[in-house]
């Protein structure tokens, strides 16, 4: 069974009332995306893509080499995120995207033509994401690089409507996090 056909199954009872939208995980690395997603993808059954696998080979070269990327090189890997979103949206069901989407330009690049994407910022402590780095294996991104993304990072304003969520605990914990606060966003929109 192919992703997209493992999206399309009959949501499970926890999503109900949470209407198809995208989700962007965004943080820098180690703050827990993957899992996240892996978890929403289960519990919602909407499709999923690492935005990892969207890189250049050219990006994955250079932070492999620690060479951290430049907004010039980070470009092309924002409209293939972007491209991915808009496909997920025109067929009318939710998605789930992992992305760091550091920067406010790059988050604008990702939500450019809808409101129908929400930014999940996956708040970790430095000492914390730097214990996650230390034992990740397989990763073409080296923890050499989490200075340099943190000094990077703009956290989402409040006028961005992003959902902040502390992702430290075990990721069952962390994903009903998500989950109560996707809930809440969508209540409080109801209302708006």
């Amino acid at each position: 069974m192919s992703a997209q056909e493992a999206g399309r199954h009959a949501p499970l009872p926890v999503a109900q009332g949470i209407p198809p939208h995208v989700i962007v995980l965004m943080g820098v690395s180690g703050s827990g995306k993957t899992s996240v997603a892996e978890g929403l993808h289960n519990l919602l059954g909407w499709p999923y893509q690492e935005g990892d696998y969207l890189h250049p080979q050219a990006n994955v070269d250079k932070m492999s080499a620690g060479i951290p990327l430049t907004d010039e090189d980070r470009l092309p890997w924002l409209e293939r995120c972007h491209a991915w979103i808009a496909e997920r949206l025109a067929d009318g069901g939710g998605g789930i995207l992992t992305c760091s989407a550091l920067k406010r330009s790059y988050r604008d690049i990702l939500r450019q033509g809808s409101h129908r994407v929400t930014f999940i910022y996956l708040e970790v402590s430095r000492p914390i994401l730097e214990a996650r780095l230390s034992r990740r294996q397989g990763h073409y991104m080296p923890p050499t690089l989490l200075p340099s993304q943190l000094a990077t990072l703009e956290v989402p304003t409040p006028d961005e409507h992003a959902l902040v969520v502390e992702c430290e605990g075990p990721p069952a914990e962390v994903i009903a996090r998500v989950l109560t606060e996707i809930r809440y966003h969508i209540d409080r929109q109801g209302r708006a």
